[in-house]
């Protein structure tokens, strides 16, 4: 099993080589279950069928992993300390963070599952259960991307259309490319959050691509000049070493 490092941590390819399209790329899970010997055997499961596995065990730290944007999916019990799944849920989505959520509960009340699928949850699995279903969920929930998709995302002085694909900040708006709509969603589903060129490159053109790195760096170049059209003080900050991460300016 393996216990997450930090909230923020980027997921990333050795520093400094050059972007491998045949390298295997994992997805990455977070478990967030406050019975530490059904997260330990979930994820040892989930291990075993090639996914990354982080586990924590409260809600508090639950929402700080969730909301880094660095999981592909995410499977979370209601009832946890400090706070519940529902309030984690809430607060994930208040934030856009579009990151598939199974909740995962010994409560299943139909009340219970209405409150959370009206929440933003994407699937719903009542315990006990079946390894082997949860399993088939997960595959198909990661299959489906992402289900909560609010029209437009805000962040600071910013506003991201994503029905037209448009940047607006007060009066003023930019109109973005289909790439440059990809990558600047996947910042403002993740504000603050550190995200590494070799993500970003993952996330949006695919390992198989035959794009290099460079169209990364190309792209987040005509995203600061379009921030600068609008006026926005949002920023896109480059941590050396690290990645990028989208920031209310001073």
């Amino acid at each position: 099993m393996r216990y997450a490092a930090g909230p923020g941590k980027p997921l990333r390819f050795s520093r400094g080589l050059p972007y491998n399209v045949n390298q295997v790329i994992k997805m990455r899970l977070l478990i967030v279950e406050d019975e530490l010997d059904l997260a330990e055997a979930l994820a040892a499961f989930l291990e075993k069928h090639q996914y990354i596995v982080d586990t924590v065990h409260d809600g508090r730290s639950g929402y700080d992993y969730a909301s880094s944007g660095n999981y592909d999916a995410v499977i979370l019990d209601i009832m946890l300390p400090q706070m519940d799944g529902i309030e984690v849920l809430k607060l994930l989505r208040a934030k856009g963070i579009a990151t598939p959520v199974m909740m995962l509960t010994a409560k299943g009340e139909k009340e219970d599952r209405i409150k959370g699928f009206d929440t933003g949850a994407d699937d719903y699995l009542p315990k006990p259960f079946d390894p082997d279903e949860l399993l088939a969920r997960v595959r198909a929930m990661l299959r489906r991307g992402g289900g909560y998709t609010p029209n437009v995302i805000a962040f600071g002085d910013l506003a991201l259309d994503c029905r037209e694909g448009i940047l607006r900040c007060g009066n003023r708006s930019e109109r973005l490319s289909g790439r440059e709509f990809q990558v600047m969603e996947l910042f403002m589903r993740a504000p603050r959050a550190i995200v590494s060129a070799e993500r970003i490159m993952e996330r949006i053109w695919g390992w198989e691509s035959d794009a290099e790195i460079n169209v990364v760096w190309v792209h987040i170049s005509n995203l600061r000049k379009k921030l600068a059209v609008v006026g926005s003080s949002v920023v896109i900050r480059v941590s050396r070493g690290l990645g990028y991460s989208l920031e209310e300016g001073k």
